[in-house]
């Protein structure tokens, strides 16, 4: 068994990440599937209005990204100076917070969910699949939130194979229900959110059930008292996730609004289509950077500079193959995945092939981003990780959403994550050369 005190070749960190990487693209996936299901035996007006309503859910959900990796980073810089009994006490002080936390948040989303919609633009038919699929999904919120941030802490615990497992039960079970219900059934969009409310379900119970009895991981739930300094510095820590997502999120809102300018409910879908297979794609790099934030945070916390600058060093270099391969199979999937989803419509067909042409150049940019957040946040440097997320999923998208359109229109919009991303990583850079002597990498 790999632990986080060893020594981390090339192979051996994409042993130690592998889990986590399929586990994330294994999540995206069943994302996916519950949007070809929708789309192709629902309609595209139910299509929409899920696109159309996921990033309000997406910004109450990833609280859970905010507990989990400030929670790793924190967890396993306590395990690398040897207090591994704080450590289930910090980790089971943030199971508790963030269930409470997703209670809360359900009852609110649910009371504000309509006014939401009708402001991103949804009117009659849209509006009311909107608010069906938001109520249904948000009942399940607490256990989506802690789904999200076990996904972060089963490589702290160094169980990165279990976390897989769990997640594949979790997306076997929506894209079966979603099957069940929707194909065979027949229950419409009701079907497609109740398949995924289900699997959130699976997602974050069974992690409780887990950690909740005596294990074989180095963490478990136990008796805790309110440590208001521990969880202070998780939620500062882990707020370039959290303002990472909720970044995207309200930029996917605006981004609706200006696709229903130009194009209509077949921009909106086509976009849909576009974060669908994205989601998978940035999986890759989001995978790897989640698996990879404990090692480094061990290793900062055992003041081993040298092995730190050997995983910075090696991680450049698999997120740089990452991101060329990501983009070559953007090129020459664009078709056939657009095909999958929107194939019975041949000008919404157009837009989405189109729209995936210019957007996959994205990939070539966006792993350094999200792999620097991503190791600042390891290192405990949250303020850093937090203006990289910061300026990539807010303030360069929405300056690059807000001016190209008016030189390119719809094209202007497909190219605005393309600009937004480059910028990005080019501040990562900027960081990584000031930081080095601060960090000993």
């Amino acid at each position: 068994m790999i632990q986080l005190s060893d020594h981390f070749t090339c192979g051996r960190l994409l042993r130690f990440t592998f889990p986590s990487i399929v586990m994330l693209i294994f999540t995206s996936i069943y994302g996916v599937v519950d949007g070809f299901f929708v789309s192709n035996f629902v309609g595209k007006t139910p299509f929409a209005a899920v696109n159309l309503i996921m990033p309000y859910l997406m910004i109450l959900g990833c609280v859970g990204f905010m507990f989990g990796t400030g929670g790793s980073a924190l967890i396993s810089k306590t395990m690398g100076e040897g207090q591994d009994e704080k450590a289930k006490e910090i980790f089971s002080l943030l199971i508790y917070a963030s269930a409470a936390c997703g209670v809360v948040l359900a009852v609110l989303g649910i009371l504000f969910l309509r006014p939401a919609a009708s402001l991103m633009g949804a009117e009659g038919q849209l509006l009311e699949d909107c608010v069906v699929y938001g109520v249904i999904n948000l009942l399940a919120l607490p256990f989506y939130i802690l789904q999200f941030e076990f996904q972060c802490l089963f490589a702290t615990a160094e169980k990165p194979k279990l976390g897989l497992f769990v997640t594949v039960a979790a997306g076997v079970t929506n894209m079966g229900l979603d099957a069940l219900f929707v194909g065979l059934f027949r229950w419409g969009l009701v079907g497609a959110a109740a398949a995924t409310a289900m699997s959130q379900l699976v997602g974050g119970a069974a992690p409780l059930a887990y950690f909740g009895r005596r294990n074989t991981s180095r963490l478990r739930l136990v008796r805790c008292g309110f440590d208001g300094k521990a969880l202070r510095r998780v939620c500062t820590n882990g707020s370039s996730e959290l303002m990472s997502n909720i970044s995207m999120s309200l930029v996917s809102m605006l981004f609706n609004v200006r696709l229903m300018q130009y194009a209509g409910e077949d921009g909106i879908a086509a976009y849909g289509v576009l974060m669908y297979v994205s989601l998978v794609f940035q999986a890759v790099f989001l995978g790897y950077s989640v698996g990879a934030a404990p090692v480094i945070g061990y290793h900062h916390g055992a003041e081993n500079y040298q092995e730190g600058r050997g995983l910075l060093r090696r991680s450049l270099g698999i997120i740089g193959v990452f991101s060329l391969l990501m983009f070559a199979a953007g090129q020459t999937l664009a078709r056939p995945l657009s095909l999958l989803f929107v194939g019975y419509d041949p000008e919404l067909l157009r837009i989405t092939v189109r729209a995936f042409a210019i957007f996959s150049f994205s990939f070539l940019f966006s792993g350094a981003a999200i792999f620097g957040s991503s190791f600042f946040t390891a290192l405990g440097d949250g303020l850093t990780s937090a203006l990289i997320s910061f300026l990539r999923t807010l303030v360069f998208q929405c300056l690059a959403v807000t001016l190209l359109p008016m030189i390119w229109e719809l094209d202007g919009v497909w190219a605005s994550t393309v600009a937004s991303d480059a910028l990005a990583a080019a501040v990562t850079v900027l960081f990584l050369a000031g930081k080095r002597k601060r960090y000993h990498y």
